[in-house]
């Protein structure tokens, strides 16, 4: 699978999130202090949009119920049956790319 341009670096500074949009599916895309991960963008609690939350302590917040989910991993804090995917991210120069399927 292709890694695909999602976002420029200078757009999402570090401790920020975005949503980004492949083949109208909805990422969030994490700056972890530097670090840029990429999780799905849909909260499997009630469908909220990740990528409109905000981090907190590593964690994506969703905007709707709070849940929180581990930026690097995409483990719940809540309910460990409940993470999401991550997706592997390319950093070149101040392109973000993401492989998504």
């Amino acid at each position: 699978m292709p890694f695909v341009k999602v976002a420029r670096l200078a757009d999402l500074p570090p401790d920020s999130l975005t949503e980004v949009f492949v083949g109208g599916e909805p990422y969030a895309i994490c700056n972890l202090g530097g670090e840029v991960h990429a999780l799905s963008g849909i909260c499997p609690h009630e469908g909220g949009p990740l990528g409109q939350g905000q981090i907190h302590d590593g964690c994506v917040v969703c905007p709707y119920h709070l849940w929180e989910f581990d930026c690097r991993t995409g483990a719940c804090d809540l309910d460990p049956s409940s993470g999401v995917k991550t997706y592997p991210v390319k950093v070149e120069g101040d392109d973000i790319l993401i492989q998504v399927p």
